[in-house]
């Protein structure tokens, strides 16, 4: 049983399951690393990339109006805690020929918040 409940806790903290997501620091982390190219809440624009509003189980390069890379609409990423975790800390690497030139964030607190700031926004933006 202790090794169950160790092996839990190694899974949980290498994931950053083991944090507690604050969707209004994820707002922070938004507006600071990811705002210059995405948009998201209401009346969320296209700018360089695009909206994240919907985010939480949709398929990767599926947003209307956005002209995704090939390696983005071919990646057969469907946006969850998992995926979005693993993709977040280096872009370029996790989906090589994408044009999302950004270094990642490795920060596993700063990403859990993020997404738990990310996934409350409806696909029109209004949170959850």
């Amino acid at each position: 049983m202790r090794k169950c409940l160790l092996a839990a806790a190694v899974v949980m903290a290498s994931t950053g399951a083991g944090y507690a997501q604050d969707a209004g620091a994820g707002e922070s982390v938004f507006k600071r690393m990811c705002f210059p190219c995405h948009d998201a809440g209401p009346n969320a624009k296209v700018k360089l990339g695009p909206p994240l509003n919907g985010l939480d189980g949709r398929q990767a390069g599926t947003i209307a109006g956005f002209n995704y890379s090939e390696a983005n609409k071919n990646s057969g990423i469907k946006w969850a805690d998992d995926t979005f975790a693993e993709y977040i800390k280096n872009p370029m690497q996790r989906m090589p020929g994408t044009r999302m030139a950004f270094a990642g964030i490795r920060n596993d607190k700063d990403i859990a918040n993020l997404w738990a700031f990310l996934k409350q926004l409806d696909d029109k933006g209004n949170k959850r």
